[in-house]
């Protein structure tokens, strides 16, 4: 199994637990707080990862300027999920969640010029059913 594979995966059973656990703690306190908490958590867990790797400290004005607007989208990202699921169902916020591939390549065709193929666009095409068919 090759390593981007093997991480993949990791992400998709990370953001598993992330999510229904999320789903426990926004149903037990109130969501922003609880999103507040995840993120301070993962802050504090990610800051170790870094201290402990061969990670480099350093940055570029490039890099803080994506990373911040990373963090902002992620911190959006969060208080929706968090928020979602206390109002409609695990089931469907962390599915249609699950689909930010959609906009990671729109994003990449129109704002870094990556190719969009034939594959691409019914991938997204096929995502889009879904999210309608999941709504159902």
């Amino acid at each position: 199994m090759n390593a981007a594979v093997l991480f993949g995966l990791g992400t998709m059973i990370a953001w598993g637990f992330w999510i229904a656990f999320g789903n426990v703690a926004s149903s037990t306190m109130d969501p922003e707080t609880a999103a507040f908490v995840s993120y301070a958590a993962a802050t504090v867990v990610t800051g170790i990862y870094v201290v402990v790797s061969d990670a480099s400290f350093v940055v570029t004005n490039r890099g803080m300027m994506f990373a911040g607007a990373a963090g902002v989208a992620a911190a959006v990202g969060v208080v929706s999920t968090f928020v979602g699921v206390t109002v409609g169902p695990t089931s469907i916020v962390s599915t249609i969640g699950g689909m930010y591939f959609i906009t990671a390549a729109v994003i990449g065709v129109i704002a870094f010029g990556e190719s969009m193929t034939l594959t691409k666009a019914a991938g997204i095409g096929l995502a889009l059913i879904a999210i309608v068919v999941i709504n159902q």
